[in-house]
This record gives structure tokens, sequence and C-alpha cells, in this order.
């Protein structure tokens, strides 16, 4: 015969049914085979369904790949020796349940091989201005930015307890308006008002959060109090244990007065309670998924709170809102005892009301925890009384001329020019960067695997298309393969952004750029986010798809709502985004003003 028989299987489509038959007939029993023969793929006994060419051919649409019909013959007599076998940690007969706080093997280091990143020293000098006397008005004091509070606080014209009965009232008056508080930790809150007040009396100040109340995503551990993940399955779940960051706010003295809203699972603003609303235009949500930070920080129910971002979290809820958002570099702040959405994006960080307040939060919190294998240790360096002089800052030119951004994103360019720095043009290749959301989906699929396997999901208050139980079950259908190709990618986006930094000090961006956004929270690099002036919108928004049957609001006088810009920065240089963000929000002169009724 001519031809191996390798080559005649190959060649004909009967060949292939009979080596497929072969295959389900003949397990390769290891105590038959000569000494030092090694294991062979495909010789295991056969395992889970039969599996049928017309499978294969329906399989096919969803990943985007064609097979022959040889090839597909080939493929479904062989799966159930070949592959089906790979699926036993879940389906059995040896299951192993993985526990929760469990990360991955792999790890995303937003440092490149070779590269350097973040100060060299560690600084820290805050505005040293007067807090000027205290308002006789508790709205005035409410909304007062953390370094006056703390100020106050420190002076003792402002007791902690005093503070923290404000916040409280104002929660009883608003939240029924905006439905951002998820679980109220009022004794908690006195409770520690009190000690801070007495510390502080005995001259043991803590620094700039001490007796200041602040409100947690309700996605942090808080040790005997319910962390709900604003998801029905988990309304009564009650850690034993304080998340990292909570744990460093309680030492800082800060008070936790309530743990805040989110979209459930941290996606949008619907939650088991309802759907968090924005101060500034109660017709429209406050975005998500830190949707109760964003609108209790705005509307001024709390001093602070704390945020995550896995695609837009921060950002989104931050521009909607009014605040500041920064997102600190993947790493610098610790995420144990945090839902886990995807271990390679996750990412927690301030909402302030202004800028420097975010920056006195985030020296609070930052620093690496055994719990989160991603936390790195970092360095600090700021200084309120920096130049900005001279400072390369990077934009994209066509960006600023079409949606998503607007005038108050083109004065702020014009700004950074005022204020002495120097105007970069930069850009980036046109590649699909939105491939790599397919990590974001396989990642949060495997969080939540339990509950999508256990039909859980179906609890949700969203139960939409662009929901999370609808887009966990579609991500058990995407290629392992392509979320390889898409982690190789993810490394070639990061080297592109090296280069751009090799030019520039930072970046001005519009906020909610889709390409930016996906680029910047899977490199891991540092964004501030900070109020630059008003748009008017003629409809209400939204993070969610437009439903026909249920049209957003329409407006025949347009409302006046607040914009903010976004700063990227480089790699642990949250420093610099700080002085930057200080200068421009001392030269927009928006930060302020306040949402009427509030």
């Amino acid at each position: 015969m001519s031809k191996s028989r390798r080559q005649f299987l190959a060649a004909t489509s009967l060949g292939v049914l009979g080596a497929a038959a072969a295959f389900h007939s003949h397990a390769q029993n290891p105590s038959d085979l000569p000494p030092g023969a090694p294991p062979a793929f495909g010789t295991g006994p056969a395992v889970g369904p039969e599996v049928s060419p017309i499978a294969f051919a329906e399989a096919e649409k969803l990943m985007q790949v064609e097979l022959t019909e040889t090839e597909r013959t080939m493929a479904a007599g062989s799966w159930r020796k070949t592959m089906a076998a790979l699926y036993e940690r879940r389906t059995g007969p040896r299951k192993i349940a993985l526990d929760a706080a469990l990360a991955p093997a792999s790890r995303w280091n937003p440092v490149l091989p070779g590269l350097k990143a973040g100060p060299t020293q560690d600084r820290f000098l805050r505005s040293n201005t007067d807090p000027g006397p205290l308002p006789t008005n508790d709205a005035d004091i409410a909304f007062a930015s953390l370094t006056r509070l703390s100020r106050w606080i420190e002076q003792r014209k402002l007791t902690s307890e005093r503070l923290t009965n404000i916040y409280l009232k104002r929660i009883e008056e608003f939240d029924p308006k905006l439905h951002c508080i998820i679980t109220l930790t009022r004794d908690l809150a006195l409770t520690q008002a009190k000690k801070a007040d007495q510390e502080i009396a005995a001259g043991k100040y803590r620094g700039p959060l001490h007796g200041v109340p602040w409100g947690g995503k309700d996605l942090l551990d808080t040790a005997g109090i319910p962390t709900t993940y604003g998801a029905e399955p988990y309304r009564n779940r009650i850690p034993t244990a304080d998340a990292a960051v909570v744990k460093r706010l309680h030492d800082a003295g800060a008070i936790l007065i309530a743990k805040l809203s989110l979209g459930a699972l941290a996606l949008n603003d619907i939650w088991f309670g309802g759907q968090t609303m924005n101060s500034w235009l109660l017709e429209e949500a406050s975005s998500g998924s830190s949707a109760g930070p964003g609108a209790a920080t705005a509307a001024g129910l709390v001093g602070f709170s704390i945020g995550s971002e896995t695609g837009g979290s921060i950002v989104s809820p931050s521009m909607r809102c009014g605040l500041t958002g920064l997102r600190p570099t993947y790493g610098r702040v610790p995420r144990t005892g945090a839902m886990t959405l995807c271990w390679s994006l996750d990412k927690l960080g301030p909402m302030t009301r202004h800028v420097e307040d975010a920056i006195l939060v985030l020296r609070a919190i930052s620093g690496p925890d055994p719990g989160d294998v991603a936390s790195v240790p970092s360095r600090l360096d700021y200084d309120a009384s920096a130049s900005v002089r001279s400072l390369r800052v990077g934009f994209f030119p066509r960006w600023m001329n079409e949606n998503p951004a607007t005038a108050v994103d083109r004065d702020a360019l014009e700004t950074i020019k005022k204020l002495g720095m120097v105007p970069v043009e930069v850009s980036i290749p046109n590649w699909p960067y939105n491939s790599l959301n397919l990590i974001l989906f396989a990642e949060g699929a495997a969080a939540f695997e339990e509950l999508t396997l256990s039909g859980g999901l179906n609890e949700l208050k969203a139960q939409v298309p662009d929901a999370w139980p609808n887009l966990f079950r579609e991500a058990r259908f995407l290629s392992a393969v392509d979320f390889v190709q898409a982690d190789r990618l993810r490394r070639q986006v990061a080297e592109e952004m090296a280069r751009i930094f090799y030019k520039v000090d930072l970046l001005l961006v519009p906020s909610l750029r889709d390409e930016m956004l996906t680029i910047t929270n899977f490199t891991g690099h540092p964004s501030l986010t900070l109020r630059a002036g008003f748009v008017e919108v003629s409809k209400a928004r939204s993070d969610w798809a437009p439903d026909p049957n249920n049209p957003l609001p329409t407006f025949a006088t347009p409302r006046r709502v607040p914009h903010g810009v976004t700063l990227i920065g480089r790699l642990f240089d949250e420093g610099t985004l700080g002085s930057v963000g200080l200068a421009l929000e001392r030269a927009f002169g928006v930060v302020n003003e306040r949402p009427a009724g509030f």
C-alpha cells in the first residue's frame, strides 16, 4: 500500500468514520503498555454525552470558525475521549469546588518586563490652607471637602459625632429619592464617632480621615454586617471579617456610616432594592456599578466613598454625578475581602467631591495585603504645591472633535495650555480593543460559575440581554483559544501604552471614550475623573441597552448637568494625577456647585 494508514484514513470520510468507531471501542489500558511507553492523547475511556457532527456545525457559528465535513466527523467521533474528560473538575466524578477567594495561577502585571514604574520617593504634602470658620448651615458642612472637614475636626471646631449625625439625618431625608443605601450602619457609626472624638480630645489624632463618615460600595466585606453585592442571592450574606480596605479605614479613624448600592454583581445601577438615581437629574439613574458611592457622595450623604472599577464603574458614575473618581493603578489597593468579578481587572478606589480628597483616601488604603496576590508595594509622591508647568499632556485630536467629547472637553485642553502644560498629539493603532472584553466575560463567568449553573442568576432583578445572567451563560461558549489570544493582545496593547508614555507625562481624554476605558482598565493605568463644567441634555442617560418598551424620559427644556474630563497617568504615578487634577479643579472653578434640592 503506497499510503500510510494515517494518510488513508484522513483522505476518506468512510475511513474517518471507521477510525472514530474504533476510537470509541478501544480505550488504552496502562497495564497493556510496554515498559517506557508514554501515554497518548485520546486513549482514555469515553465520557460525557455523545456528540454529533451536527453539534460541531452549530457550535462553529458561536466560535466563528469553519471545519470541513471530514474534520467535523473526526472531531465528533473523538470528542468524548480527547476533550470531554477535561471538564471532570466541574462534571465529575472527581468534582472540586473552588473557593471564592482562590485566584488564578496566572497574574496580570501592568509593569512590562524590563520597565520600572512609579516615583522614586514617598512624599505626601497636602494643602495647608485654612479651612475657614465652620459654617452655621448643616448642608454647607455636609458638602464641604474632605480636606476642610478634616481640618475642622483636627482643630476641634467640629466633632465627629455632630458630623455623623448630620449625615445620618441627610440619609434619612434623601435616600428615599436616591435608593443609594443598602445597609445603614447607624450604631457602628455613632460608636466610632464617639471614640474618634475621645481620641482627638486626648491628642491621639490619626490623620485626615479621623472622624470623617464614609460609605463603602456593598461588595466590601464588613464583619457582622451584611455585604450583599446588590444581588438577591446574597442579600442575607454576613461576613465574619472586614475587607482589607475596610480595616485600613477603621485604622485611619474613619467612620463607616453605610453600605452603598451597586448594580447587582457590579453591573450598572439596578440592585435588589431598586435603581439608584442621580441627584442632579432624578429622572435618570446615577450610573454604575458604583452607583451608590456616586449618588451618596454627590448628594452630601457621606464625607467620601469607596467604589470599584472593572470596566468603567468609577469613571462613569463620577462623570454623571459630578464627582472626582480615582481609579488606582492595578495592584496598588488590595482587594482582599472584596467581591471578585475579574481577578485581572478589579480595582478599588475613592470617590470624592474634590481632587485632593481622593489623594487623602488613596494614601490610607494603598499597600499590599497577603490575601490579594496581585497587590504590590508602591510609592505615592504627591505635593499639593508642585508646579505643573511644562508637563506634557497627551491628547487624541480626533477624539476631541467627536462624541462623546463635548465643548467642556475641548475647553479643558485650552485650560491645560493656560496652566503652562504642553499638549502633545498622540495616536494609537486602529485595533479591535473591544476583543479584550472576552477576558472580562470569561473571568466574570468563572467567578460566578456556581451561581450560573445552579440557576441562582435567575433571582436577579435585571434579566435583559445585556445583564450578567445572560452574559455569564453565553460566556460558557467562549473559546479558550481566543481567551489566550486576547491575553496576548492585552500585552501588545500594554506595549503601545508604554510607547505613548515615553512621549508624555499623562493623557487628557474624554471620560467615556470606549476605547480608552477598555484599554486602560486592561493595562492597569490609573485615571482621575473630575468635574470640568456643565452640559445640557434633552434625554435621560442610561448604562443599559435601549429598550423600546421602556423609553427613557425626554425633556422639552434641556437639563443642565455636570460633565467631567479624565486624566490617565503613568503606572503608579497617582501623585502627578493629583497635582494636575488639583490645578485643573482650581482653574475650572465649578467644583462647589451643588445639586438643587439637596
